[in-house]
């Protein structure tokens, strides 16, 4: 079995970006993935602006001569081009203002004592005080967000802020999935004797739409050979990616391993992980009549090769597995460079005496307290974990977890966006 970093670094290695781009509007870009940099037109802010509802004023004029009262000369409101500064007067003027040509320095209303047109400065500014300079934020030039980055709402905002009103993003990746097992039934149908409802579909195309995929559900899947291998066939054709869920143990109602050897190729089979040993990665042939070779990663150039991904069918299995493999793999086609979740230093409040020699991947959660408490029953068919629990614990193989002990946590907010 594989060590789960090896398995991953497999995975990493074999993605390639998916090919093609497109331009679309800001306001529908978000989860997107950059296709190119952003490059900044213009400074922002555009112009000095006030960070204050205040008095522009020229700092000299009360340093160097002492007086305090002066006339207030004109009113600049927040989006107004406002006139020179007369020498010797003061301009009413509000947060996010432009600043008047020859002040340099704002003074907070709190600050000031106003009579008819003239305000009192009760305060000696240095220039330069609660202006915001020109270019303070952005710079005209730079790169503001580098091709690979996925586009979270204040990405969206800051790309708006100089002016993007369309972005350049990759197209999405194409995933085909199916699920094995013929005890699945669908929730709304009679629940015969021996049968389970088949939770992995929903999770497994929530996590999917998650990650901005175009996916194409091709359901439930008999436990037949010649049945998974024709799907195999047809999901191959316009996919980057091929999911499937069960069926890739060594039983022999496990349908999934050998339909790929026979359709494709495995590059990897059982990772060193409690939940989910028996994950499967490889690439499943595309048919002639599809077109000529292309990328692999490519399925709008009919490439030779669509990848392949089987998931354990336990539910808790295949839902950690996907976070830590399918996840960062998905993310890498779509061009993303940082793919690795951050994961947090923890005190352990419990304690787990029995070491596997697996790598372990234990639900929790952070309490009151700011440590970790385990879920009680971490059997890889109890759903009710993942819900309950905050994150993942990424123990080590043969390590046992004392309590009071600093643990290697990820959150699911890293894993499920």
């Amino acid at each position: 079995m594989l060590a789960t970093a090896d398995a991953l670094a497999i995975l990493l290695d074999a993605a390639r970006p998916v090919n093609g781009s497109e331009s679309v509007p800001t306001l529908q870009a978000h989860g997107r993935v950059l296709a190119a940099d952003v490059v900044s037109p213009l400074d922002v802010p555009p112009m000095n602006t006030s960070a204050m509802d205040g008095y522009a004023i020229h700092a000299a004029d009360i340093t160097s001569h002492g007086n305090r009262r002066l006339p207030v000369s004109q009113r600049i409101p927040a989006g107004h081009a406002p006139e020179p500064l007369e020498p010797g007067t003061a301009a009413r003027i509000f947060t996010g203002a432009t600043v008047p040509p020859g002040a340099d320095a704002i003074v907070m209303q709190e600050q000031t004592e106003t009579a008819g047109d003239e305000v009192t400065i009760l305060h000696s500014p240095r220039a330069g005080e609660w202006i915001t300079a020109q270019g303070a934020d952005i710079r005209s030039g730079s790169v503001i967000l580098p091709a690979g980055t996925r586009l979270t709402p204040q990405a969206l905002g800051l790309a708006a802020s100089v002016g993007c009103a369309e972005l350049p993003v990759r197209r999405r990746v194409k995933v085909a999935v199916f699920f094995t097992g013929d005890e699945l039934t669908m929730p709304g149908e009679p629940l015969k004797p021996g049968a389970i409802y088949n939770s992995n579909r929903f999770t497994l195309r929530g996590l999917l739409e998650n990650l901005g995929c175009e996916v194409s559900d091709f359901g439930i899947v008999e436990d037949k050979l010649e049945a998974t291998r024709a799907t195999l066939r047809e999901a191959a054709s316009a996919h980057d990616l091929i999911l499937t869920c069960g069926g890739v143990s060594v039983g022999e109602e496990d349908h999934v391993k050998p339909a790929v050897e026979a359709e494709g190729r495995l590059t990897m089979w059982q990772i060193a992980m409690k939940p989910g040993k028996p994950l499967a990665f490889g690439a499943v042939r595309r048919s002639a009549d599809n077109g000529p070779a292309a990328d692999t990663a490519d399925p709008a150039g009919a490439c030779a090769e669509t990848f392949f991904i089987g998931l354990p069918g336990n539910p808790v299995s295949s839902f950690v597995t996907f976070l830590m493999f399918v996840r960062p793999f998905i993310l890498r086609l779509a061009g993303v460079h940082a793919v690795v979740p951050r994961a947090l230093s923890l005190r352990a409040d419990f304690t787990q005496g029995k070491a596997d020699r697996r790598n372990e991947f234990l639900r929790a959660r952070i309490n009151a307290a700011g440590g970790l408490e385990l879920f009680p029953n971490q059997s890889s068919a109890v759903l009710t974990s993942t819900v309950w629990g905050d994150g993942l614990i990424d123990n080590p193989p043969n390590h046992a977890i004392s309590a009071g002990e600093t643990v290697r946590f990820i959150p699911f907010s890293e894993l499920l966006n």
